[in-house]
C-alpha cells in the first residue's frame, strides 16, 4: 500500500506538467488567432479608408453608375453593386464593400471591423471585455456608425479620419495582446 501512494505523486507530476503546457499553447494559439485577426481588421481598414477617399455617401450605403446615372443603394438594393461600378459608400459600406462586397457583411472579419470602429468613435481605447457581442447590441451600434456617417456637416475627411483612428486602435489591441 506504501508504495502504491509514493507512486501517484510520481505519475500525477507528468499529467500536471503535460496539461499546463497544453494549456499554455491554447493561450498562444489564442493570442496568435486575435494577432492575424487584428492585422487582417488593419488591412482592411486601409482599403475602406481608400474606397471613401474615391467617394463618400451619405443616407445610403453605396453609390453606383447606372446607365441613367448614379444611384444611391439602401440595404435593400445592395445587390446592384454586383451590377454596377461602385462610385461611393458610406462607413460601414466602405468597410463592407473593403471586405469583397454585400455577401461579406456578416463574416466576423467585417462584425470585429465594424465593432472596433464603434470603439474608436467613441475613443475607448481599452480592449473590449466581449469580443462577439449579442446581435442586439451590433445592430445598435451599427446604428450609431451610420448615424453619425449621416450627421449632417458630417465631412469625407472626419470618416477617413474615424477609420484612420480604428486602425490605430487596432495597433494598440495588438500590443496589449502581445503584452498578456
Amino acid at each position: 500500500m506504501d508504495t502504491l501512494m509514493t507512486a501517484s505523486p510520481q505519475l500525477t507530476e507528468p499529467r500536471r506538467s503535460s496539461r499546463a503546457e497544453r494549456r499554455r499553447l491554447l493561450r498562444c494559439d489564442a493570442t496568435s488567432a486575435r494577432l492575424a485577426e487584428l492585422h487582417a481588421v488593419r488591412d482592411l481598414l486601409a482599403d475602406a479608408a481608400e474606397v471613401i477617399e474615391h467617394g463618400w455617401v451619405q443616407h445610403a450605403w453605396f453609390a453606383v453608375a447606372t446607365p441613367r446615372g448614379e444611384r444611391l443603394l439602401t440595404a435593400r438594393q445592395v445587390r446592384h453593386v454586383y451590377e454596377y461600378p461602385v462610385t461611393g459608400a458610406c462607413l460601414a459600406g466602405s468597410v463592407v464593400l473593403a471586405a469583397g462586397g454585400p455577401d461579406q457583411a456578416r463574416t466576423q472579419l467585417v462584425q470585429r471591423t465594424l465593432d472596433l470602429t464603434w470603439h474608436a468613435l467613441l475613443d475607448d481605447l481599452e480592449p473590449p471585455a466581449a469580443l462577439c457581442p449579442s446581435p442586439q447590441v451590433r445592430a445598435m451600434r451599427l446604428l450609431d456608425l451610420t448615424r453619425w456617417n449621416d450627421a449632417p456637416r458630417r465631412t469625407q475627411g472626419e470618416v477617413v479620419d474615424l477609420v484612420r483612428r480604428t486602425t490605430s486602435l487596432a495597433r494598440v489591441h495588438a500590443a496589449a495582446t502581445r503584452h498578456q
